[in-house]
């Protein structure tokens, strides 16, 4: 049988255990389409479920950031710095990384479909179940080298360069 003060006590335990779990909960996702965040200082953030789609990010550092699964269709990242950056997962379609710095970055499972690697540093970077197009994926096996710091993979075979 419980007693009214046991009750109390179980409910008491289930506000604290409410409470804690809404406090440890990430901030809701927010839209940035079409903003402008040139260089902005990003780096070590957790932007995950955010939207980016269309941004402007040139110049910005997203170094060690936390963008897995995130929306960033047609997004631009010219000479963004990307360093150790988790984008496992995100989209990825049309964004622009010309010049970018992607070393130690993962793309694991991203769907980059006419995504632009022009000059990009990729030194680490992982590629693994990326879909590139051929012309893409033999211009990233030119300059590909190193092994990422936290999958193990080398950059080299995570891209399927001969």
């Amino acid at each position: 049988m419980v007693t009214f003060v046991g009750l109390r006590r179980i409910l008491a335990g289930m506000l604290f255990v409410l409470v804690l779990f809404l406090s440890a909960a990430p901030a809701s996702a927010e839209s940035f389409d079409r903003a402008n965040l040139r260089l902005r200082d990003l780096s070590g953030q957790d932007l995950r479920g955010n939207d980016y789609t269309r941004a402007d990010l040139a110049g910005a550092d997203l170094s060690h950031t936390q963008l897995q699964g995130v929306r960033l269709f047609d997004t631009t990242f010219s000479r963004a710095k990307l360093v150790g950056a988790d984008l496992s997962g995100a989209t990825l379609d049309g964004a622009r990384f010309i010049q970018a710095d992607l070393t130690n970055a993962i793309f694991e499972g991203a769907y980059a479909f006419g995504t632009d690697f022009r000059g990009a540093k990729i030194e680490g970077a992982d590629f693994t179940d990326v879909l590139l197009d051929p012309k893409t994926n033999r211009a990233l096996c030119e300059v590909a080298s190193g092994t990422n710091p936290v999958t193990g993979r080398d950059t080299r075979d995570t891209l399927y360069c001969p």
